[in-house]
């Protein structure tokens, strides 16, 4: 018996209380930094399980599982939710509600499926515990918080994460995602994107809405701003190369009959490449500054950008690996190749603060059957609901199972003892 089939063994057993761990999380979904019920199960489940933990970055929980000498690997999970009401009609829906950053009532829901990361990263972890006499080593299990407002990664390394466990070899994260269940997706180099936010405010001169012009109108301003955006990708970048440049907001002026002093747009950039993000972040502040002293701007632009989320690009050595073993345990034809992706995430500041390699793979969450009949229908965008929808939630069979045995796998590919 392989290591990967004896730690797996009785995966059944451990599939019924997972199941019922994963309903519960679904039904109480909490926001980012917030994580404090999700944070106690983690922690309560670890260490039942056997494992040295300790809260890392505020609801960031961490554990140890010391077996011997050998590699270190840890395997991350994200647990926060969304402020998104929840329209599944499952019966474990959500019904939360929660005060926001800003102080405002907002549902909550689990609509990108972190709940089925720390299942099965909880799942994994038991069954890691309970198959020590296979593999040799040290297993992490990391649980992240504030992933969706791209700040939970970095709370923890404030807080001391990189001098608070032991260094690991190699970090390993999935990513539930739409597509049929039981199918994995790997790829070496980028696989999500990096995302900047930007806040541009551009000053003009308010005036009554029937003298234009004693203003200088900052609508009219933005609108030439969005505008000449859009051909930052068209025309400054070579055809073929990935940028996206999202104006997302425009907001300005309060009445019909009144010409604001100022504009605010909220942008947001999407890259696989850094060079290519530099030529992004010069072209903004070149068009902004001109569009602004063509106008007579009384006033400098404020360019802020205010939320990063890093590029995510697998290591070759590691991703190789990993694929390898998924295709040695699931099969060739269950493993493809995963095309990047344009949404973005912060795991990958975890292992850039060790100074290791990662890989990220993606998991599908969509009833098999379900998922080819929109596929043979061409119903897929209209059928298939996408991570952030009101709709989304992962088909818990055989999701759970596979998210587990990924975990599992992907971690032995360093630990087994024995092939």
């Amino acid at each position: 018996m392989s290591a990967v089939d004896a730690v797996l063994s009785d995966l059944d057993a451990d599939l019924s209380w997972e199941r019922m761990l994963y309903q519960d999380l679904h039904r109480h979904p909490e926001l980012s930094l917030n994580e404090n019920r999700t944070a106690g199960i983690v922690e309560d489940q670890l260490t039942k399980f056997g494992y040295d933990v300790q809260r890392v970055g505020g609801t960031g929980v961490v554990g140890v599982l010391k077996n011997g000498s050998g590699p270190t690997v840890l395997a991350r999970a994200d647990m926060d939710a969304l402020p998104v009401k929840e329209a599944t009609g499952l019966p474990y829906s959500s019904t939360a509600t929660a005060t926001d950053a800003d102080g405002r009532a907002v549902p909550v829901a689990h609509a990108c499926g972190h709940d089925m990361h720390v299942t099965t990263l909880l799942g994994a972890a038991k069954k890691m515990a309970d198959g020590k006499r296979s593999w040799s080593g040290t297993y992490v299990a990391l649980f992240q918080p504030g992933e969706e407002v791209g700040r939970g990664a970095k709370a923890m390394i404030d807080d001391g994460l990189v001098r608070k466990i032991p260094k690991p070899d190699v970090a390993l994260a999935q990513h539930v995602m739409p597509g049929p269940a039981g199918r994995i997706g790997t790829a070496t180099g980028p696989i999500l994107s990096a995302a900047d936010s930007v806040k541009v405010v551009l000053y003009g001169k308010g005036a009554h809405g029937s003298m234009p012009h004693e203003s200088v109108d900052p609508v009219v301003l933005a609108a030439f701003v969005v505008l000449r955006l859009q051909a930052i990708v068209s025309r400054e970048l070579e055809p073929g190369t990935f940028a996206v440049v999202t104006v997302g907001a425009l907001q300005a002026g309060t009445k019909a009959n009144i010409i604001a002093d100022r504009a605010t747009l909220l942008l947001n950039l999407r890259t696989y490449d850094a060079a290519v993000r530099d030529k992004l972040v010069a072209s903004i502040a070149r068009i902004v500054k001109a569009e602004c002293d063509a106008s007579g701007s009384p006033k400098a632009p404020d360019i802020d950008y205010y939320e990063h989320y890093p590029l995510t690009s697998n290591s070759a050595q590691a991703n190789d690996r990993v694929t390898a073993a998924f295709r040695r345990f699931f099969g060739q034809q269950a493993v493809y190749e995963q095309s990047p992706v344009t949404a973005s995430e912060d795991f990958s500041a975890i292992p850039t603060a060790f100074g290791i390699p990662y890989t990220y793979w993606c998991i599908g969450g969509t009833d098999p059957a379900k998922y080819a009949a929109a596929v043979a229908h061409h119903t897929v965008e209209r059928d298939i609901p996408s991570n952030h929808s009101t709709s989304f939630a992962p088909v818990i069979d055989p999701t759970l199972r596979i998210g587990t045995e990924t975990q599992v796998v992907a971690a032995l590919s360093y630990l087994a003892n024995g092939p």
